[in-house]
């Protein structure tokens, strides 16, 4: 193992003694950045000065250094992939990629990783995309610090602003995504961490989740999308320090988790959803020490559940906290706070006496009635509320915090 290091080091320092600097710039005889690629060798350099640049799609096969001066401008001309990156090894920054083509039946990107590693794409801004940023079998590849702006109107006619698949080990860090189908899309992607990356107005999900194990996403903005996040048919899927925010909408949710299990839920803040968390088919999840604050439901988990944690969190002016379709309990609520709870504390320890029910029977006529939220704030739902704490039968029996805070957590 130490001799293969000190040949790669060796190697690597071969191709950068003998590294080259190309500069691509109009009206000179290097004008054309394809033929700077085409005329470099590994390890080289190219600097691509201010203008426009249209060309046919850029293929690069080589490792290389390829940096804009003054945002020079990529153009696709509404019919070409712009860029395909077929080579590991491979920087690209510094550049205005726009007006990339559309396809009903191919998946046309402004910027493509085909089969490569170590590719870094970084401080870019794409507009009019079809496909922003797109990695199918990357390894160890870097987007970070890129803009990515497109116009989608409808889910059929749109792609998605930075899309994986069957990649590993990603890093998508401290971009910005706005007007997409999915702001951020993973499929068959594993080992991956997305963090510090705001994804607004896109008209599905601001991160969408399919088939993806061991993943992380952490610090993001989810605002104002079609719904906030979806995670689909996965594990091991660590979600910190996130904030949804404003998702509204028929089926808008901050998370949608469906038939996934063995992962984390911790210090996120969900304000304003539809529906703050909905779980189906979810099972060994740890939902702690998370905010909901102002949302529609807070949190609805159905039948198909099993084996949830939801413990250390605050529960805060929602118009309801849990909503359930079923009546067996098979999940654990302990040490929430809840602004609604009307306990006591006797002996002042700062836990209620009293468990918390925190499912209404107005949720739950809601829930399976939807029609019926025309009354929610009538003196018929406050009386249906009172009578079924006075005589029990309609809510799931178990699904109570029989330790609840008096005091919101810090």
């Amino acid at each position: 193992m130490k001799n293969l290091c000190m040949l790669i080091s060796l190697v690597v320092f071969t191709i950068t003694a003998h590294a080259k600097t190309w500069i691509v710039r109009p009206a000179t005889p290097l004008q054309k950045l394809q033929e700077a690629i085409n005329n470099a060798m590994p390890g080289d350099t190219i600097i691509v000065e201010h203008g426009v640049y249209r060309e046919p799609t850029i293929v690069v096969n080589k490792p290389l250094y390829i940096k804009g001066v003054g945002c020079p401008v990529l153009d696709g001309q509404k019919k070409n992939e712009i860029m395909v990156i077929k080579s590991s090894h491979v920087v690209i920054e510094g550049f205005s990629v726009q007006h990339s083509g559309y396809s009903g039946y191919n998946d046309i990107a402004a910027i493509r990783i085909v089969n490569s590693r170590n590719v870094t794409i970084r401080n870019n801004k794409l507009d009019d995309t079809f496909f922003g940023i797109y990695s199918q079998h990357a390894v160890s590849c870097t987007i970070a610090n890129n803009e990515l702006r497109s116009n989608a109107i409808n889910e059929v006619t749109s792609a998605n602003g930075i899309h994986c698949w069957k990649s590993d080990s990603m890093q998508i860090m401290n971009n910005t995504i706005t007007g997409h189908r999915d702001g951020i899309y993973f499929e068959f992607v594993t080992h991956s961490t997305i963090k510090n990356n705001v994804s607004t107005g896109n008209v599905r999900y601001g991160l969408h989740f399919m088939f993806s194990n061991d993943d992380a996403y952490v610090g993001n903005q989810f605002r104002n999308n079609g719904a906030g996040v979806a995670v689909m048919f996965s594990k091991g899927v660590t979600m910190v320090q996130n904030i949804f925010f404003e998702n509204w909408g028929s089926a808008a949710y901050g998370i949608l988790l469906k038939e996934i299990s063995d992962s984390r839920i911790q210090h996120n803040r969900f304000v304003r959803n539809t529906t703050g968390i909905y779980m189906e088919g979810t099972n060994r999840i740890n939902v702690t020490q998370n905010v909901f604050y102002n949302n529609g439901w807070a949190l609805k988990i159905q039948a198909s559940c099993n084996d949830n944690t939801i413990t250390q969190n605050n529960f805060q002016a929602n118009s309801f906290d849990v909503a359930t379709n079923g009546t067996l309990v098979l999940n654990t609520f302990n040490s929430n706070y809840w602004d609604k709870y009307e306990g006591y504390d006797l002996n002042h320890d700062g836990v209620g006496d009293v468990p918390y029910r925190p499912v209404s029977v107005y949720a739950m006529i809601a829930e399976r009635n939807p029609v019926t939220m025309m009354l929610f704030r009538s003196f018929i739902a406050s009386l249906l509320d009172k009578a079924e704490k006075t005589i029990p039968g309609f809510i799931p029996e178990n699904l109570k915090d029989d330790q609840p805070r008096m005091k919101a957590f810090k």
